[in-house]
């Protein structure tokens, strides 16, 4: 691959952090300053800090908190309001207490009430949807960078959400598991968490003798629709926002252990169905192996052979009435784990609109690895990956490959990721990638990026990549970039952004949603908190988008003007209009029998969609949107209920219609699903869910019950079956159950 080095305007920048004040277990302000003045500025307050108390014994999680160590450790209050008044001191008191010994971190959290029965529990499965819920979190900065954390979120009965963050709140990583002890308990007046996270979970440097760490505490009434921090936070930022975090200090002796995991699993099954590779019909037992090693403190090895992703939940059914292929989420385990080191693409900023998302380009997508375009497993014979830091750089090494099945051939993947961290916040990185065939003719493509997400100011982040590929067979080297700033403060909500994509751009490891174009959007909106007593925030704003071909000519443009409402205690109201231009070079199909023809189109539409608090026991969302749709005309119509029975019982319900009128004939497109969640612990859990597309003729079953036996040691039992309604075809029906076991060292 020919790769010529001009001049790439690596723009520079950024942080956005919404702050909170210096807020300790004293006061929201330094102690010099004296009492403060309410609401104060969370923007422009100090950070807190707190000490953590060595413990001389292994404490038993019960939720009493009856052992003399807790009253010696320093009790974490006066924490201050996120929602519904940035600013203003907790209305819901929480004490918060940390104790370590040399291989735990102990957290205990008394979160008073009036009413503690009261509180309300979303789920007890193994990340729930904490959005749903009350809930005390912790977040760990363990390497004191200011980016990254290690997140435990707990309901009051006792369910846990972990997760991973990378870079100050950018990437997320929902599927990271980490071993914890825990238990939760009521009291007349408050409900009682109390964990301990052994130092095996984490990563830090344990060769420093004395060590801080940043951390952040928070504290969720759902009913109230009250959050509220220790380091506080403007509304828009979550408790991984690292920069804004406040410290703890005095940790010693500190041991990191051999950080080694073994988790052996064996699966038996039966598959059937026209969609299922010939490997794997009939009935099988196989076994598989992952391992995780803790090569340094800061780098992790993970290795997995004869992979099996039985257990993953399917596919989301989408309707698609575009001329472009859709995005579909990364779900497997082993790709998800520390996939923000290799995060590379259309990055979005929390609370920014930018005008593009991973979804319209992302340089690594690890759906392309072991899965067809339409969603079907390609054995996966094994493979590595060594994430971490090695000196002052983040870096990520991937290595897979794959079975020929399903008219691919047996290939190998190799990506390599290097970041370096500048200015606290921002990073400058590169990433390699190759994709070959290992049999059959010789066929590849490979791939290089430079990329740069920088905020120079607490308000501004700053976005740009160039990447290029080239692959078997091409004539010419394809290329993307980008450059993007955005503006967002308490008030301000702003962003402009230029794109091109060349005609030949097609990374072998990539997802690319539109090639052969041009780029222009730009946004600015207000966020507006009115002093009436029932609206929270209005969010007014305008966008335009303006895309054109590669001669600058017009092909797509939308301008859009839209009001965003929230209420108090909860809920939202959306309104929309948008005036829109689509030029056709060549017809596309939207429906069986029905076909756009090339042309030039100009439309309208407009839309409303408002939401209630998901806190309530019976929530939902409607929303409707009509107007022109290309020579014709849409109206959509979309729709989601969720009845929470209980907190270990849920049904969900979601609708969507789109009716279609064309000179060419009439259509709709539907879209319906329907799940049942039951959970009869936070470790026996069930669910199952059924989906049909009549777009696509698609009906999809999958219902799958979990069992957790031990500490990341699970049973699971799936059924999938997934026919084509309109052929009377079933693609695939599978059994499977999968055992695990971890063993640590």
């Amino acid at each position: 691959m020919t790769l010529s080095p001009r001049r790439v305007g690596l723009l520079v920048a950024g942080l956005v952090a919404a702050a909170g004040p210096g807020l300790a277990q004293q006061s929201p302000v330094s102690s010099t300053r004296g009492t403060p003045s309410y609401p104060i500025d969370v923007a422009a307050a100090d950070r807190p800090v707190a000490r953590a108390i060595r413990t001389g014994r292994h404490l038993v999680i019960d939720a009493r908190l009856d052992e003399p160590e807790w009253q010696l450790a320093e009790p974490l209050t006066d924490f201050v309001q996120q929602l519904p008044e940035t600013g203003r001191p907790a209305r819901f008191r929480t004490v918060a207490r940390v104790l370590y010994d040399s291989s735990h971190i102990y957290i205990a959290a008394e979160n008073f009430d009036p009413e503690p029965r009261r509180a309300i529990t979303a789920g007890l499965e193994r990340d729930f949807a904490s959005t749903n819920s009350d809930i005390f979190a912790v977040a760990f900065d363990t390497f004191l960078d200011r980016r990254n954390s290690f997140l435990f979120i707990v309901n009051p009965h006792g369910a846990v959400r972990d997760e991973q963050t990378f870079n100050d709140s950018r990437s997320i990583v929902e599927a990271w598991e980490g071993v914890i002890d825990l238990q939760t308990a009521f009291t007349d007046s408050s409900w009682v968490v109390e964990l301990r996270i052994p130092l095996t979970t984490l990563r830090f440097d344990a060769t420093k003798p004395i060590q801080d760490w940043g951390m952040n505490l928070l504290r969720r009434v759902r009913r109230a629709n009250e959050t509220s921090y220790w380091a506080p936070l403007d509304r828009q930022h979550r408790i991984h926002r690292m920069s804004r975090a406040g410290t703890l200090t005095g940790l010693e002796g500190l041991r990191q252990g051999r950080n080694l995991q073994i988790k052996p699993s064996i699966v038996t099954g039966r598959s059937t169905g026209a969609q299922v590779p010939a490997s794997a019909l009939g009935s099988r037992i196989d076994a598989g192996l992952d391992l995780k090693y803790g090569v340094t403190p800061s780098l992790t090895l993970d290795a997995t052979v004869n992979t099996d992703f039985s257990q993953v939940d399917v596919d989301q059914l989408q309707v698609n009435l575009t001329r472009f292929s859709l995005f579909q989420s990364e779900r497997r385990e082993f790709f998800i784990e520390n996939a923000g080191v290799f995060t590379f693409g259309d990055v979005r900023e929390r609370s920014y609109r930018m005008g593009a998302s991973l979804s319209d380009f992302t340089f690594f997508n690890s759906r392309q690895i072991g899965l067809t375009a339409d969603g079907r497993p390609i054995p996966i014979l094994g493979g590595a990956r060594l994430t971490g830091r090695i000196g002052g750089f983040d870096a990520g090494l991937l290595e897979m490959q794959t079975e020929g099945a399903l008219g691919q051939p047996a290939e190998n993947f190799a990506v390599v990721r290097l970041k370096r961290n500048l200015f606290g916040n921002s990073d400058v990185g590169v990433l390699l990638a190759n994709r070959q065939a290992t049999e059959g003719p010789a066929s590849w493509s490979r791939s290089v990026g430079l990329d740069a997400n920088l905020r120079p100011s607490a308000s501004v982040v700053i976005n740009s990549y160039l990447a290029l590929n080239d692959a078997s067979g091409e004539d010419a080297d394809g290329l993307a970039a980008r450059a993007s700033v955005a503006y967002r403060d308490a008030l301000w909500n702003s962003s402009v952004m230029w794109k091109r994509v060349s005609e030949d751009f097609n990374p072998g490891i990539g997802f690319v949603r539109r090639r052969a174009m041009q780029q222009w959007y730009g946004t600015v909106g207000l966020h507006v908190r009115p002093p009436v007593a029932w609206i929270s925030e209005l969010s007014p704003y305008v966008e335009a988008n303006y895309l054109t071909d590669l001669s600058s000519r017009l092909d797509t443009r939308t301008v859009t003007a839209a009001l965003d409402v929230s209420f108090r205690p909860d809920g939202e109201l959306q309104l929309e209009a948008s005036d829109e231009f689509d030029r056709l070079t060549t017809p596309f199909t939207v429906a069986a029998g029905h076909t756009i023809p090339s042309g030039s189109y100009a439309f309208q539409r407009v839309g409303i969609r408002y939401g209630t608090g998901t806190g309530r026991a019976l929530s939902g969302s409607l929303g409707v949107s009509t107007g022109g749709f290309y020579d014709g005309d849409r109206t959509n119509w979309n729709a989601a209920l969720t009845w929470r029975a209980s907190y270990r019982l849920r049904l969900e319900g979601t609708a969507q219609r789109n009716a279609v009128t064309l000179p060419g004939g009439d259509f709709t497109a539907d879209l319906i699903g329907g799940r049942l969640r039951y959970a009869w612990s936070p470790r026996l859990f069930g669910s199952a869910y059924l989906q049909y597309n009549t777009q696509t003729h698609s009906f999809v079953t999958n219902a799958r019950l979990s069992y957790r036996w031990a500490p990341l040691s699970d049973i699971f039992l799936v059924y999938t079956e997934r026919q084509d309604t309109d052929l009377d075809v079933r693609n695939e029906r599978s059994v499977a159950v999968k055992v695990t076991r971890m063993v640590g060292f």
